[in-house]
């Protein structure tokens, strides 16, 4: 719709009502609020961000020093058990050597020890490092103490101690004595070689061990 002014004069604007000062200063301090608000918002996820990130990238290089440390710790189990292969190797061989240090001496110590006592006769001679168990039969007790007797006189053994000895009972017709003993073997003049003795008596003979029932 047009509308025509008759009149002539000009129409009065409508007047505003003024907005009071108080009212503006509330809304200028709330929009710097809400301002302040969001830039401390985004100043706190700002840092929370850089920190995760910092804390992803230290997690990373922990689990590449973990994956690393795993790494050598196979390789240490890896070393231990050849290592533990070697020493037992070494083992062997020093056993060896230990066992193969005065053969030919042993073989000829008990060979004229047993050239020395009639009626005797070895049937077995174990060796563990220097320690000897000789197993064998004489025709007499005599015989058995005066065997060890030539070994202590032999200067290659000691300790020299009788283990059993008994009459064999399954040959009636002819008397013989089974023995076990057992002596330390040493090459004269090294370390823990045995003492020589003259001593004739046969200290620890078989006649002063217990033997079992039916012995002589």
């Amino acid at each position: 719709m047009i509308r025509i002014n008759l009149l002539g004069r000009t129409r009065p604007k409508a007047a505003r009502s003024a907005v009071p000062l108080e009212a503006t200063m509330q809304l200028v301090f709330l929009a710097a609020a809400l301002i302040l608000g969001f830039g401390l918002l985004y100043i706190h996820y700002w840092q929370m961000d850089k920190e995760d990130k910092q804390l992803l990238v230290h997690i990373q290089k922990q689990m590449g020093e973990k994956a690393r440390l795993e790494q050598i710790k196979q390789q240490v189990d890896n070393f231990e058990k050849q290592k533990a292969v070697l020493q037992q190797r070494i083992s062997v061989i020093e056993e060896l050597q230990r066992n193969r240090t005065g053969g030919q001496e042993l073989l000829a110590a008990i060979a004229n020890t047993v050239s020395r006592t009639d009626t005797l006769w070895l049937t077995s001679v174990d060796r563990k490092a220097n320690t000897l168990t000789i197993n064998g039969s004489a025709g007499s007790i005599n015989a058995v103490a005066n065997y060890i007797t030539q070994l202590k006189r032999s200067g290659y053994f000691q300790q020299v101690e009788i283990k059993e000895s008994h009459q064999d009972a399954s040959n009636k017709d002819v008397q013989i004595f089974i023995f076990s003993l057992t002596a330390q073997f040493g090459l004269p003049g090294s370390s823990g070689a045995p003492a020589s003795t003259t001593n004739s008596s046969a200290a620890g003979a078989p006649a002063s061990q217990k033997r079992p029932a039916g012995n002589i």
